[in-house]
């Protein structure tokens, strides 16, 4: 199954609703970054809510999400945008400990409680929208709940997983995101609150075979959820060897030449996908004269 995003609306629109499937994503992102369990983990969380709050966007709005707990995974950074493209990347991806107390991935430990999560938006104004939060759980779930409740004031219930196997390679991710609307019933808040006691985990949704529209029902009931729109989602670098070589350009003349006359050669490379790009001297010589 290939992963996608649903949106939604429950409960004759007094709820907006969002699932994803992040599997393959999640699994790209650990295949390109090599991450340990627990680092996987982390990463796969931050991403499956930031392609989610991507969805929220319009057009060729997009966001960054920048997650600093100051624990051992050092910052976890994010980019999402409305077209279900994200990509990301954890300072250090080789981070893992034993089962927590019970017995999940201790991602808490991983990413700290001493920070900050932030999100800065770029909806094509002149200023960007940012927001940030102090984490109150390094769960990451309840960290982006905190988020919307506090940065955005509006209450909202995030979760988020990922199932990873001893090898390391990614098993079932996936999330969902819903949001209540003004003017809701007490009586809906309360069957959600109800329910949110009682339900399995999305990762273990996810393994069982679920699609998001399964995991939305699973939350409100097939009965009171309107689906609005699918739309796919994936792992995507908006990096290339042409906007390396226009960053390059952009240093001068002088340094340019250093770069020729140091090493003869230069190598690029994208923190968010891992790529590394190589200017050959000649390249370098071309790049010398745009310069000029």
């Amino acid at each position: 199954m290939k992963d996608y995003l649903v949106k939604a609306l429950a409960y004759d629109g007094n709820i907006r609703a969002y699932a994803v499937r992040t599997t393959e994503t999640v699994r790209e992102a650990q295949r390109r970054h090599q991450t340990w369990r627990t680092a996987s983990a982390a990463l796969g969380r931050t991403m499956t809510a930031g392609v989610m709050m991507g969805a929220m966007l319009k057009g060729d709005d997009k966001l960054t999400i920048k997650i600093d707990g100051g624990g051992p995974l050092g910052p976890i950074l994010v980019d999402s945008n409305a077209k279900g493209e994200v990509r990301g990347y954890v300072t250090h991806p080789e981070v893992d400990f034993e089962s927590n107390e019970n017995g999940k991935l201790d991602v808490r430990r991983a990413v700290g409680t001493d920070g900050l999560l932030s999100v800065v938006k770029d909806v094509g104004l002149r200023d960007f929208f940012s927001g940030q939060v102090p984490i109150v759980s390094g769960e990451l779930g309840e960290d982006f709940t905190y988020y919307f409740a506090t940065s955005e004031q509006v209450p909202s219930s995030v979760g988020v997983g990922v199932l990873v196997n001893p090898d390391d390679s990614i098993l079932a991710a996936g999330g969902f995101i819903f949001q209540l609307m003004p003017g809701i019933e007490d009586e809906i808040i309360s069957k959600m609150e109800e329910r949110l006691k009682t339900i399995e985990p999305v990762s273990k949704l996810i393994e069982r075979g679920l699609t998001p529209e399964d995991i939305l029902e699973e939350l409100f009931g097939k009965e009171n959820v309107k689906i609005l729109e699918t739309m796919p989602v994936g792992f995507q670098c908006s990096c290339s060897k042409e906007r390396f070589a226009d960053a390059i350009v952009g240093l001068g003349t002088k340094e340019i030449n250093d770069m020729i006359v140091e090493d003869g050669q230069a190598e690029a490379h994208c923190h968010f996908c891992n790529e590394k790009y190589l200017f050959t001297k000649e390249e370098l010589e071309e790049l010398k004269k745009e310069a000029k």
